[in-house]
């Protein structure tokens, strides 16, 4: 399954000659949907387009932490975000900076747009501070949101805009990923772009939909990665477009095709685990045995150029392959070259790299936060700590949660 792997990886491999190893090594220390899923929404009474009634409170903005404040970085939770009933999922969420303040959304069915939650308190309280778009000026259905905070500057917004993309499906008739932006820390947003427009929301090969965005800032160009239905060689595949101002968008670019045209990868996340080196987590079926939906990983030394990289079954020391809707960070905590986690829809443990990437040596760690469709995890710089927020598997009632577990 992985022969003729290790040759075709980047350079800043773990495995790579002992020499070379240290060398990268030391240099590491200088500066270091599911498809599945996707079918079962079209059952779960996901045309109900009833509104949710949307509280504003609290300020804008929250201070940083100041000298000798606890910042609140111990392991707790799980805590409720908010419960609003069926068919929430999909959580995503950011930290304002250093700040104590932690920004969430999710899905969920017959809610107009992406409801904003805030916390100022690390995570462990919560409450309702906006919408994206308002709620006045959003009908449909809208799934698969995502949160991303702009580091620097760029395209005329400041540096801590916060911008949210996501799918949206309005009568059921097309899919839309559209990017919107925010300048007040989640109260208000404004419109920017559409990035990619394709057919009814059907998740079957043959149909045109795209689905699920992933919003990263690289040099001068914001890349947003999705799955597309839209190429007729493919049932699906893994893309992404660029832009260098927010409102218009470069070529389709492959990141992901399968090895036939049934497979089907989806649900990309991108995560930086060396300054000369990302991974890309997706889901994918067809060629890891009973495990259709298995997690499937790629190397780059650049995250425009995952295309022609190698395409690996993320399995365990024990050859366990966990399935469906990864998603992907990286902590500077965990020894020289940092821990990669990924969590799946399958297990509520996570699985850690502690080697870059390394296919021999992905190990679990329990998790007191439940899993869920989509989890997603924000480690928590020089702490050896991650931010988890997670909803229920489709289908299923429960809230929207977070927590803080130590990587250990």
């Amino acid at each position: 399954m992985l022969s003729g792997v290790t040759e075709s990886f980047p350079a800043a491999t773990s495995w790579e000659a002992p020499a070379r190893r240290r060398d990268r090594r030391e240099a590491l220390v200088q500066d270091r949907y599911q498809s599945l899923t996707r079918r079962a929404f079209l059952g779960t009474g996901a045309a109900a387009l009833a509104g949710l009634p949307l509280g504003v409170a609290g300020p804008a903005f929250a201070a940083p932490a100041g000298p000798g404040e606890r910042r609140g970085e111990v392991p707790f939770g799980p805590v409720v975000v908010a419960d609003p009933g069926r068919g929430a999922s999909y959580a995503r969420a950011l930290r304002r900076g250093r700040s104590r303040s932690w920004l969430a959304t999710f899905q969920q069915f017959g809610a107009p747009g992406f409801p904003i939650f805030r916390s100022d308190d690390d995570g462990r309280t919560w409450y309702r501070q906006g919408n994206v778009p308002a709620a006045g000026e959003a009908t449909g259905v809208w799934l698969q949101p995502f949160l991303y905070e702009l580091p620097r500057a760029f395209a005329g917004l400041p540096k801590g805009a916060v911008l949210c993309a996501g799918n949206a499906l309005g009568d059921f008739s097309s899919t839309r990923i559209e990017l919107y932006a925010s300048v007040d820390g989640g109260v208000t947003w404004a419109f920017l772009s559409t990035v990619a427009e394709g057919g009814a929301p059907v998740p079957e090969n043959g149909n045109t939909p795209v689905w699920e965005p992933f919003l990263l800032l690289h040099d001068d160009r914001l890349i947003c990665y999705y799955s597309d239905q839209r190429d007729p060689d493919h049932g699906q595949k893994l893309a992404h477009q660029t832009s260098r101002d927010l409102r218009t968008w470069g070529p389709v670019v492959d990141d992901a095709v399968g090895t036939d045209y049934n497979q089907r990868p989806g649900m990309t996340t991108v995560a930086r685990v060396h300054r000369r080196l990302w991974i890309m987590t997706h889901e994918a079926g067809g060629n890891s045995g009973d495990n259709f939906y298995a997690v499937h990983y790629k190397l780059a030394a650049d995250p425009e150029s995952f295309g022609p990289a190698p395409d690996i079954v993320l399995h365990d020391r024990d050859g366990y392959v966990p399935s469906a809707a990864p998603t992907v960070s990286w902590s500077d905590s965990g020894g020289p070259m940092g821990t990669i986690v990924v969590t799946a829809n399958s297990d509520q443990d996570f699985f850690v790299n502690r080697h870059l990437g390394d296919p021999g040596k992905w190990t679990r760690l329990s998790s007191p936060i439940p899993g869920g469709y989509s989890r997603f995890t924000i480690p928590l710089p020089h702490t050896g700590l991650v931010f988890v927020v997670t909803g229920p598997y489709y289908a299923e009632s429960g809230p929207i949660q977070a927590g803080v577990v130590e990587l250990s």
